[in-house]
């Protein structure tokens, strides 16, 4: 847990890209602070800066300027091996087109992470299994993804998040893949296991998904335009 019961802390941080011989600021100074067990959206615009927000605070990428720290270790200094190793560590990552290995079974999805860290064999199978029971799926274990539907493929993807029992759940657009009615499937999912204890953090800019959220970031050109507290009861 970081300080003050922090998980994640950012101050001043910076983003800036080079196009040619002009500098584009996708970060302009962005502070914040969620703590262990929250429940938030980010949200904004195309071009809002919430993917890159997402980037840095999934370890994905380095600020340009400013500071992060993940449970309490100062992560914007890091290089690109001491990046990958937190990122497996603390992250678990839910895309919106889920990453799955084709060839593979959902079991083997599931342990991709745990075979990337060195996890033996008969623990990986396990905490595999368990994760797939999490999200009650444990009866398509040894179905590949072209045998599964779409929230089936999600859910399998959102095994794979849990299993290194990360800090953060960390999902970018979870629900954009998939029909209304299997996006609420999975939102509860989020739900569900947030009631469980798991810090979630979804990037997204729909409404409905920002509704399951105890708390709501708004970026915009950059900076956070609005940070809201539970904004589920509103119409």
């Amino acid at each position: 847990m970081g300080e003050n019961g922090n998980l994640i802390r950012t101050i001043d941080l910076w983003k800036t890209y080079e196009m040619g011989a002009e500098q584009v600021h996708a970060l302009r100074g962005v502070t914040l602070e969620i703590g262990t067990n929250e429940y938030v959206a980010i949200m904004g615009p195309s071009g809002s800066g919430k993917s890159t927000l997402m980037n840095l605070i999934g370890c994905l990428d380095t600020p340009t300027s400013g500071e992060y720290y993940l449970n309490e270790k100062r992560v914007s200094e890091m290089d690109d091996d001491e990046l990958a190793a937190i990122r497996n560590k603390e992250v678990g990552f839910v895309f919106q087109t889920f990453n799955l290995l084709p060839r593979a079974t959902a079991l083997h999805n599931v342990e991709l992470p745990l075979i990337y860290n060195g996890t033996p064999l008969q623990e990986r199978l396990a905490k595999a299994k368990a994760a797939l029971e999490q999200v009650e799926l444990a009866d398509r274990m040894h179905h590949r993804p072209n045998e599964l539907s779409g929230g089936q493929r999600q859910r399998v993807a959102i095994a794979r998040a849990l299993v290194n029992n990360p800090s953060i759940l960390l999902a970018d657009e979870p629900t954009g893949n998939l029909d209304s009615a299997t996006g609420s499937e999975i939102m509860s999912l989020f739900d569900r296991l947030h009631q469980q204890g798991n810090t979630i953090i979804v990037v997204t800019h729909e409404r409905d998904i920002v509704a399951h959220a105890h708390r709501a970031i708004h970026l915009l050109d950059g900076r956070i335009a609005r940070d809201e507290p539970r904004i589920e009861d509103r119409g």
